[in-house]
Protein backbone atom coordinates (compact mmCIF):
# COMPACT_ATOMS: atom_id res chain seq x y z
CA UNK A 1 0.00 0.00 0.00
CA UNK A 2 1.28 3.20 -0.91
CA UNK A 3 2.47 5.44 2.13
CA UNK A 4 0.46 8.25 1.80
CA UNK A 5 -2.78 6.02 2.17
CA UNK A 6 -1.66 4.15 5.41
CA UNK A 7 -3.21 7.13 7.62
CA UNK A 8 -6.61 6.67 6.09
CA UNK A 9 -6.66 2.66 5.95
CA UNK A 10 -6.18 3.10 10.16
CA UNK A 11 -9.20 5.56 9.74
CA UNK A 12 -11.32 3.74 7.28
CA UNK A 13 -10.79 0.73 9.81
CA UNK A 14 -12.61 2.01 12.60
CA UNK A 15 -15.72 2.78 10.32
CA UNK A 16 -18.40 -0.09 9.41
CA UNK A 17 -20.09 -0.72 6.62
CA UNK A 18 -23.99 -2.82 6.63
CA UNK A 19 -26.24 -3.41 4.06
CA UNK A 20 -30.16 -3.66 4.32
CA UNK A 21 -32.36 -5.88 2.69
CA UNK A 22 -34.51 -4.48 -0.35
CA UNK A 23 -31.84 -2.77 -1.95
CA UNK A 24 -31.62 -0.32 0.59
CA UNK A 25 -28.93 2.03 1.00
CA UNK A 26 -25.98 1.04 2.98
CA UNK A 27 -25.77 1.67 7.02
CA UNK A 28 -22.64 3.50 8.38
CA UNK A 29 -21.56 2.78 11.98
CA UNK A 30 -19.02 5.20 12.91
CA UNK A 31 -17.32 8.45 12.15
CA UNK A 32 -14.59 10.94 12.36
CA UNK A 33 -13.87 14.11 11.95
CA UNK A 34 -11.32 14.02 9.07
CA UNK A 35 -14.09 11.69 7.12
CA UNK A 36 -16.41 12.72 4.82
CA UNK A 37 -18.97 11.15 3.02
CA UNK A 38 -19.66 11.79 -0.38
CA UNK A 39 -21.82 8.92 -1.26
CA UNK A 40 -23.79 6.14 -0.05
CA UNK A 41 -25.02 2.99 -1.92
CA UNK A 42 -26.54 0.12 -1.86
CA UNK A 43 -23.29 -2.06 -1.22
CA UNK A 44 -20.94 0.73 -0.20
CA UNK A 45 -20.45 4.17 0.77
CA UNK A 46 -17.52 6.47 -0.27
CA UNK A 47 -15.72 8.84 2.16
CA UNK A 48 -13.17 11.53 1.50
CA UNK A 49 -10.16 12.20 3.23
CA UNK A 50 -9.46 15.77 4.59
CA UNK A 51 -5.96 15.76 4.07
CA UNK A 52 -6.24 13.80 0.82
CA UNK A 53 -9.14 15.42 -1.59
CA UNK A 54 -7.91 13.74 -4.76
CA UNK A 55 -9.06 10.44 -3.63
CA UNK A 56 -12.31 8.79 -2.72
CA UNK A 57 -12.46 5.88 -0.36
CA UNK A 58 -15.36 3.94 -1.45
CA UNK A 59 -15.64 1.15 1.45
CA UNK A 60 -17.95 -1.90 1.30
CA UNK A 61 -20.13 -3.55 3.66
CA UNK A 62 -18.98 -6.72 5.49
CA UNK A 63 -20.98 -9.10 3.28
CA UNK A 64 -20.44 -7.10 -0.32
CA UNK A 65 -16.16 -7.46 -0.20
CA UNK A 66 -16.48 -10.34 -3.38
CA UNK A 67 -17.40 -7.64 -5.63
CA UNK A 68 -14.62 -4.87 -4.75
CA UNK A 69 -11.77 -7.45 -6.75
CA UNK A 70 -14.88 -7.52 -9.76
CA UNK A 71 -14.98 -3.44 -10.01
CA UNK A 72 -11.61 -3.04 -9.63
CA UNK A 73 -11.25 -5.28 -12.99
CA UNK A 74 -14.12 -3.15 -14.57
CA UNK A 75 -11.81 -0.11 -13.61
CA UNK A 76 -8.89 -1.53 -15.07
CA UNK A 77 -10.75 -2.40 -18.11
CA UNK A 78 -12.11 1.69 -18.04
CA UNK A 79 -9.01 3.38 -17.55
CA UNK A 80 -7.70 5.18 -20.85
CA UNK A 81 -11.66 6.74 -21.16
CA UNK A 82 -11.99 10.33 -19.87
CA UNK A 83 -15.55 9.99 -18.53
CA UNK A 84 -14.81 7.43 -16.02
CA UNK A 85 -13.63 7.85 -12.59
CA UNK A 86 -9.29 6.23 -11.89
CA UNK A 87 -9.08 3.11 -10.00
CA UNK A 88 -5.66 4.06 -8.08
CA UNK A 89 -5.58 1.07 -5.73
CA UNK A 90 -7.93 -1.85 -4.33
CA UNK A 91 -7.76 -3.29 -0.71
CA UNK A 92 -9.86 -6.59 -1.79
CA UNK A 93 -11.14 -7.04 1.50
CA UNK A 94 -12.40 -3.57 2.44
CA UNK A 95 -12.39 -0.98 -0.46
CA UNK A 96 -11.36 0.56 -3.58
CA UNK A 97 -8.76 4.26 -3.58
CA UNK A 98 -10.43 5.96 -6.55
CA UNK A 99 -10.31 9.81 -7.84
CA UNK A 100 -12.96 12.46 -6.69
CA UNK A 101 -14.74 13.42 -9.35
CA UNK A 102 -16.07 17.29 -8.50
CA UNK A 103 -19.28 17.98 -9.87
CA UNK A 104 -23.00 17.81 -9.18
CA UNK A 105 -25.27 14.54 -10.18
CA UNK A 106 -27.77 14.96 -12.61
CA UNK A 107 -30.43 14.00 -9.88
CA UNK A 108 -29.86 17.55 -7.80
CA UNK A 109 -29.59 19.10 -11.24
CA UNK A 110 -33.15 18.15 -10.98
CA UNK A 111 -33.72 18.97 -7.50
CA UNK A 112 -32.02 22.37 -8.06
CA UNK A 113 -33.33 23.58 -11.71
CA UNK A 114 -29.94 23.22 -13.21
CA UNK A 115 -30.02 22.74 -16.80
CA UNK A 116 -28.50 19.72 -18.54
CA UNK A 117 -27.03 19.93 -21.69
CA UNK A 118 -27.27 17.58 -24.95
CA UNK A 119 -24.05 17.15 -24.49
CA UNK A 120 -24.21 15.05 -21.60
CA UNK A 121 -26.48 12.70 -23.28
CA UNK A 122 -23.58 12.31 -26.05
CA UNK A 123 -21.33 12.24 -23.80
CA UNK A 124 -22.80 8.83 -21.51
CA UNK A 125 -23.79 7.49 -25.45
CA UNK A 126 -19.61 7.62 -25.82
CA UNK A 127 -19.04 6.04 -22.42
CA UNK A 128 -21.08 3.54 -22.62
CA UNK A 129 -19.66 2.26 -26.42
CA UNK A 130 -16.41 2.70 -24.78
CA UNK A 131 -17.42 0.45 -22.18
CA UNK A 132 -19.02 -2.04 -24.41
CA UNK A 133 -15.48 -2.44 -26.48
CA UNK A 134 -13.69 -3.30 -23.66
CA UNK A 135 -16.18 -6.08 -23.14
CA UNK A 136 -18.29 -4.93 -20.20
CA UNK A 137 -22.17 -4.43 -19.73
CA UNK A 138 -23.03 -0.46 -19.03
CA UNK A 139 -25.76 -0.61 -17.21
CA UNK A 140 -27.21 1.04 -13.91
CA UNK A 141 -26.91 4.44 -15.43
CA UNK A 142 -29.35 6.70 -13.81
CA UNK A 143 -29.47 10.19 -12.70
CA UNK A 144 -27.73 9.44 -9.40
CA UNK A 145 -24.32 7.85 -11.45
CA UNK A 146 -23.91 10.66 -13.74
CA UNK A 147 -21.71 13.96 -12.58
CA UNK A 148 -21.98 17.35 -14.42
CA UNK A 149 -18.48 18.33 -15.15
CA UNK A 150 -18.61 21.83 -16.96
CA UNK A 151 -20.93 20.53 -19.07
CA UNK A 152 -19.83 17.52 -19.47
CA UNK A 153 -20.62 14.39 -18.45
CA UNK A 154 -18.75 11.78 -15.62
CA UNK A 155 -19.66 8.46 -15.30
CA UNK A 156 -19.59 6.93 -11.91
CA UNK A 157 -20.39 3.57 -10.12
CA UNK A 158 -19.54 0.66 -12.55
CA UNK A 159 -20.28 -2.40 -9.99
CA UNK A 160 -22.86 -3.97 -12.48
CA UNK A 161 -20.73 -3.61 -15.51
CA UNK A 162 -19.72 -7.16 -15.18
CA UNK A 163 -23.17 -8.70 -14.96
CA UNK A 164 -25.50 -9.43 -18.02
CA UNK A 165 -28.68 -8.23 -19.48
CA UNK A 166 -29.86 -4.22 -19.50
CA UNK A 167 -31.94 -3.02 -17.24
CA UNK A 168 -33.30 -0.16 -19.34
CA UNK A 169 -32.57 2.30 -17.13
CA UNK A 170 -30.45 4.54 -19.33
CA UNK A 171 -33.09 4.21 -22.43
CA UNK A 172 -35.77 5.00 -20.53
CA UNK A 173 -33.43 8.03 -18.65
CA UNK A 174 -32.51 9.06 -22.62
CA UNK A 175 -35.67 8.81 -23.45
CA UNK A 176 -37.47 11.40 -20.85
CA UNK A 177 -34.80 13.60 -21.71
CA UNK A 178 -35.18 14.00 -25.19
CA UNK A 179 -39.42 13.78 -24.82
CA UNK A 180 -39.87 15.31 -21.66
CA UNK A 181 -37.20 17.44 -20.25
CA UNK A 182 -38.04 20.87 -21.85
CA UNK A 183 -41.36 20.25 -19.35
CA UNK A 184 -38.91 20.63 -16.44
CA UNK A 185 -35.56 22.40 -17.76
CA UNK A 186 -35.03 25.44 -15.02
CA UNK A 187 -37.62 24.41 -12.54
CA UNK A 188 -37.37 22.92 -9.09
CA UNK A 189 -38.39 20.04 -8.53
CA UNK A 190 -39.68 19.01 -5.08
CA UNK A 191 -37.79 15.86 -3.38
CA UNK A 192 -41.00 14.13 -2.31
CA UNK A 193 -42.17 14.43 -6.14
CA UNK A 194 -38.32 12.82 -6.89
CA UNK A 195 -38.97 10.12 -4.79
CA UNK A 196 -42.39 9.57 -5.46
CA UNK A 197 -41.15 9.22 -9.29
CA UNK A 198 -38.01 6.94 -8.26
CA UNK A 199 -40.21 4.77 -6.07
CA UNK A 200 -42.73 4.21 -9.22
CA UNK A 201 -40.22 3.74 -11.35
CA UNK A 202 -38.61 0.57 -9.39
CA UNK A 203 -41.71 -1.49 -8.38
CA UNK A 204 -42.04 -1.89 -12.26
CA UNK A 205 -45.17 -1.85 -12.32
CA UNK A 206 -45.94 -0.11 -15.25
CA UNK A 207 -46.84 -1.10 -19.08
CA UNK A 208 -44.57 0.23 -21.43
CA UNK A 209 -42.09 3.54 -20.44
CA UNK A 210 -44.70 5.83 -22.16
CA UNK A 211 -47.14 4.77 -19.80
CA UNK A 212 -44.92 5.47 -17.10
CA UNK A 213 -44.27 8.73 -18.22
CA UNK A 214 -48.39 9.66 -18.65
CA UNK A 215 -48.81 8.33 -14.66
CA UNK A 216 -45.98 11.16 -13.95
CA UNK A 217 -47.42 13.90 -16.15
CA UNK A 218 -50.59 13.57 -14.90
CA UNK A 219 -48.21 15.63 -11.53
CA UNK A 220 -49.58 19.46 -12.22
CA UNK A 221 -46.03 20.07 -11.50
CA UNK A 222 -44.54 18.97 -15.01
CA UNK A 223 -47.66 20.77 -16.87
CA UNK A 224 -47.10 23.54 -19.18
Amino acid sequence: MEKEWLVVDKLLSKIKITSNPNNKPVTIHGSLDDLRCIGVGTDAAVFQYAHKPQYAFKLYAEDKKEKIQTEAEVYQRLKNSPFFATCYYAVYERYLVLSFEEGITLYDCVLQGIHIPHQVIVDVEDARDFAKEQGLNPRDIHLKNILLQQGRAKVIDVSEYGKEGNDLRWEHLKNAYEQYYDLIDGKTIPFWLMQTVQRWYNQKNFGTFDDFMKDVLRLTVFKK
